[in-house]
């Protein structure tokens, strides 16, 4: 059988595994202005090359504090009196008060007086999820990491399907006491049944479908809850006044009309799908992006797409990738947004990807009066070195060389630090 293994709101429980007190208490992880990349201070960052396909990879390790955690709020997220940010992870004792994720700190103080507020720290929630892939590859054989709180996992000529219950219920309560983690479990024959079952059976459940009990199982749950259907699907199939997948069961030609991708998706809610569980997935994509306080000087958003374009330059080249897709995307107040992308079938180097980025930046800003509150960079469309179709013998021997000097830059920040080469811009 397949299982799916589910941290429950694993950002607090990471937190509470270094603060028992918090156990109990309505706790939330919040997510300011960021503060530490674009300033010239220096910063301790950790890359994280082992962390699944759709995980973030470099993250700034936050500093000890002295500070009594119950206040730290106070200098994370208030400024002028004003609190700022937004929750990102809530513990099950905010329920009642109605705190979701995605809400602004300031209302979730409102809803909740008692309400304890953290910085997120990602390096450590990081290393800890390390630590606990680390203990499950030794428990099941061929294991997924599919974010940083979830995996999923095969039992297959490993559990016997009667066992599996017993299997799950060991596993979870192994991972309680030597991770001081909670964590849901589901099994069935399909991966994405599974996944169903944990997102369903929060907080700390354990539940095994079978085969032949997976259309009674899935009956009653709406179709937006199901793995893969989305806002898009969700509208197309209320439309034709398909609301669970009870129904969509019953119209399995409507979801076949929207061709492969419908008919895998068809699969997959009957639990037929056979999808393997993959131990190393290779990435489709990779991005950075930052929130920050309002500016109006086109010259600091250039310095700030310099900075950006540097670190996510530095992450390509220490994974070995070679993207030919850039993305560049910005938010200005009043929520407005805008975002352009550029197709480059070249090997890759700093010098020109941060080149292609300050071009985007200038087609991109088409509001240029409005103050910008967010510039996210990402990449994708990865080729190897056989595809690339440079325009001339010359380019390809410039790019080679630009490809071999931003490699010499990395190990020297490797060594130093990733801010100890700059560009002048920066400063």
């Amino acid at each position: 059988m397949k299982i799916h293994l589910d941290l429950d709101c694993y950002f607090v429980s990471a937190e509470r595994t270094r603060h028992k007190w918090l156990k109990k208490r309505c706790v939330v992880v919040g997510k300011g202005t960021d503060k530490k990349i674009f300033s010239k201070a220096k910063k301790k960052s950790s890359l994280y090359l082992d962390t699944g396909a759709f995980n973030p990879v470099l993250e700034f390790k936050q500093e000890p504090t002295s500070e009594d955690i119950s206040n730290i709020y106070k200098k994370e997220f208030v400024t002028n009196g004003i609190i700022g940010g937004v929750v990102i992870a809530k513990s099950y004792e905010t329920k009642i008060y109605g705190i979701k994720t995605g809400m602004s700190l300031k209302e979730a103080f409102a809803r909740c007086k008692g309400l304890i507020a953290l910085p997120s720290d990602h390096v450590f929630y990081q290393e800890l999820s390390l630590k606990l892939k680390n203990y499950l590859k030794k428990q099941i054989p061929t294991l997924e990491q599919y974010s940083i709180d979830e995996f999923f996992g095969d039992l297959d000529g490993w559990v016997a399907q009667e066992d599996t219950f017993e299997f799950i219920k060991k596993l979870q309560s192994d991972v309680l006491e030597l991770f001081d983690l909670p964590i849901t479990i589901g099994a069935s024959d399909s991966k994405w049944i599974a996944k169903l079952i944990t997102d369903n059976i929060k907080p700390y459940g354990i539940k095994v479908v079978t085969r032949k009990d997976i259309k009674d199982f899935t009956r009653n749950f709406k179709v937006e809850d199901f793995p893969g259907i989305g806002n898009a699907i969700t509208k197309k199939l209320h439309s034709r006044y398909i609301y669970t997948i009870g129904d969509l069961q019953k119209s399995p030609n409507i979801l076949k009309s929207y061709g492969k991708m419908g008919k895998d998706l068809y699969k997959r809610i009957q639990g037929l799908d056979d999808e393997s569980v993959i131990a190393s997935r290779k990435r489709k994509s990779l991005g950075i992006g930052r929130n920050f306080k309002p500016i109006n000087s086109r010259e600091e958003a250039k310095r700030r797409v310099v900075i950006l374009a540097r670190y996510l330059s530095y992450t390509i080249i220490k994974l070995e990738l070679n993207p030919t897709t850039l993305f560049l995307k910005i938010k200005y107040q009043y929520h407005i947004k805008s975002y352009t992308s550029i197709s480059e079938n070249r090997l890759f180097s700093e010098k020109v990807f941060i080149s292609l980025c300050l071009e985007m930046l200038y087609k991109v800003d088409t509001h240029k009066s409005h103050n910008i509150i967010y510039i996210g960079l990402s990449v994708s469309n990865f080729l190897e070195k056989r595809d690339f179709k440079t325009l001339s013998l010359f380019e390809y021997e410039n790019d080679k060389n630009m490809h071999i000097l931003t490699k010499r830059l990395n190990d020297i920040r490797d060594k130093w630090g990733i801010d100890s080469i700059r560009y002048g811009i920066e400063i």
